[in-house]
Formats: structure tokens, C-alpha cells, sequence
């Protein structure tokens, strides 16, 4: 299959210049690598810019309403667990009045992939802050900076036991698409933030970290099975300090050796935390990649295990029966 074939016929209508272009073009990448029916794909969506995100997959597709996304994503796979589920989801339409639901199905661990496009501002309502805009954001809902403490998606979905955790950044569209095919291939929720761009009312802000000039000393690529290093010459590396990661340089092999070797396998979470809690003011890079891959039981499996427990002993019912079992009035 190729990129072309879950392209639908609609005009691709997002500000130029955006990320959600990139997004999308990695996502499609994906899918043709994976194989995978167009007819066993749906894309559900929720309210924000991101969520015109089926209207440009030619694929089965839900715009659904603000934050429920999650919950329209539940049902489908519970009625037909062969479905390969997709949640476009933003930081605004995830993490606000979808707090909830976002909270709830990263927890029962059905199989379907999450991405929350995080560009820290509300852009279809044109530019007010969102439950991830850093402190002091001056916004048109903030004139004064506001005062709250950002969410860390990250740090959420591990909190909410999702099984997959990854994150990646719209301005390399290879590694978005390395990650979208890993999130597919687990068996269970796969949760992705995307450090997105909105090149309108919140242009730049990821670039701190992400522009070319910098990213190789302010972004660590996680790999499995390999030492935590970076920089442009590779030269920097992170190692265990106590209860703290360091950043070191990088000289010999044996430097090498000392540094953290990256595990997503891992069933604790203090790993997985202290990865999505680097970055920032803390002198450590920002890590992109999967941060933690575990495999646990899916929800639709367990549901329908415990659903043919019940049916072998009493019975598949009738409709018939359940309405007129108990007490029963007749007016």
C-alpha cells in the first residue's frame, strides 16, 4: 500500500504553516507501512483543530463531540474488537472536559492508539490558554499570565497505568512516523504526545527544544536497549546521580558504559517518570521516543472472557426476557 491510498478526496484546510500538515502526512506513512485494511480503520475525533482529522483519512471516521472522543472510541472496539482504532486528540479537547474520559480508557487499556497533538494554546477559539500552557502565558483569556501549573501528558498517562507511552515532535516527520507504526503494533492503549505547532496564536513555542539548531543538544532519542546519549557528535550522555539523572560528557567507551541504557519494558514507573519529568530548567534534554511499553491483558479481551462465563451458566437470554423479568407494570 501506499501514503496515497488513505488520502481522502477533501481539501486539507488548516492555517498554513501548521503541524497538524506533518501529522497527518506521518500518519498515512504509517499506515501503508503497516498494511492494514482501510475498511478495519476508523479515525474518532473530539472538538479542536486537530479533530478535522478524519475528514482527510480515507478511512472509516467520527467527528464526535468535545472531549469524547475516547468514549465513541471505547464502543467501537468493544463491538467490533477487529477495528484498528485511532484517537486524534488535542491538548485543549484531551486534557480539559476530556480530562476524564482520557483518564478512563488509558487505565482499562483497550487496544487503540491515542495522539494528542500539544501545541499549549487553544486555537479554534483563537488563542486562549490550555490546561498545558506554561506558567506565565499571556493569552487572550490570561492578559495577565497565568498562574496555573501545566499538565504533563506525559507524566498523566503513566499515572493512568497506559501501557504504551511515547512522545514525538511534528518538525521530524521520520520519527513521528517510527512511533505511530510502534503504537500500532502494541497490543493495548498506545498514548503519543506530539509537540505540534500553531503557527498562529502560539508560533515557535516548542522551539526552545526542537528547532534544528538545537535539538541535538536539547532532545535525547530514546532507543531500546541503548545508552541515553546525544548531542550533534553524540558526546553527551545521562547517568544515574542517587535518585537523580546527571548529564555527563561523552569521551570513551567507557563513558559510554556509565550511562543509562533505556528500558520501556520496565514494570515500575520511577523510570518512566523521571524520563517525563527531564527537560526544561533542569539541564537534561527532553526525551522523544517510547517511553514505556509494557504488555498487560486488553480490556475487549477480558470483557468478552468474563461475557461467555456468564452465557455458559445462564444461558445466552433474550431480549424478551430481560425486558419482562422482575417486576413489570403495564399501563
Amino acid at each position: 500500500m501506499k501514503k496515497k491510498d488513505f488520502q481522502s478526496d477533501q481539501v486539507v484546510k488548516w492555517c498554513p504553516g501548521c503541524g497538524d500538515y506533518a501529522i497527518l502526512s506521518s500518519v498515512q506513512q504509517a499506515l501503508a507501512h503497516l498494511e492494514r485494511p482501510k475498511e478495519k480503520t476508523v479515525f474518532v475525533s473530539g472538538i479542536g483543530c486537530s479533530s478535522r482529522f478524519p475528514y482527510y483519512m480515507d478511512t472509516y471516521g467520527f467527528h464526535t463531540i468535545h472531549g469524547r472522543a475516547p468514549t465513541i472510541a471505547s464502543g467501537l472496539k468493544i463491538a467490533n474488537p477487529d477495528l484498528d482504532v485511532w484517537v486524534i486528540t488535542g491538548d485543549g479537547d484531551g486534557l480539559s472536559i476530556g480530562g476524564n474520559h482520557l483518564i478512563h480508557i488509558l487505565r482499562r487499556n483497550l487496544d487503540i492508539n491515542i495522539l494528542l497533538f500539544n501545541n499549549e494554546i487553544y486555537g479554534l477559539t483563537k488563542g486562549q490558554y490550555s490546561p498545558t500552557s506554561e506558567k506565565g502565558k499571556v493569552t487572550k483569556s490570561s492578559p495577565m499570565g497565568t498562574f496555573e501549573q501545566p499538565i504533563n501528558p506525559v507524566r498523566l498517562a503513566l499515572a493512568s497505568s497506559a501501557t504504551f507511552v511515547a512522545r514525538t515532535y511534528d518538525a521530524n516527520p521520520k520519527h513521528m512516523t517510527e512511533v505511530f507504526i510502534q503504537a500500532a503494533q502494541h497490543r493495548g492503549t498506545s498514548f503519543i504526545e506530539i509537540l505540534q505547532n500553531c503557527v498562529i496564536f502560539n508560533n515557535k513555542t516548542h522551539e526552545p527544544i526542537t528547532a534544528r539548531d538545537v535539538r541535538f543538544d536539547q532532545l535525547v532519542h530514546l532507543e531500546e536497549g541503548k545508552p541515553l546519549i546525544y548531542g550533534r557528535n553524540k558526546d553527551r550522555g545521562i547517568v544515574r546521580d542517587g535518585c537523580d539523572f546527571q548529564p555527563v560528557t561523552v569521551e570513551t567507551e567507557t563513558d559510554i558504559e556509565k550511562c543509562i541504557i533505556h528500558r520501556p519494558d520496565t514494570e515500575r514507573l520511577g523510570y518512566a517518570n523521571m524520563l517525563a519529568d527531564m527537560g526544561g530548567d533542569d539541564g537534561l534534554p527532553t526525551p522523544m521516543g517510547v517511553i514505556r511499553k509494557i504488555n498487560k491483558p486488553v480490556y475487549e479481551d477480558l470483557l468478552i472472557e468474563q461475557i461467555d462465563e456468564a452465557q455458559a451458566l445462564k444461558g445466552t437470554g433474550s431480549l424478551e426476557d430481560l425486558f419482562t423479568d422482575g417486576e413489570v407494570w403495564e399501563v
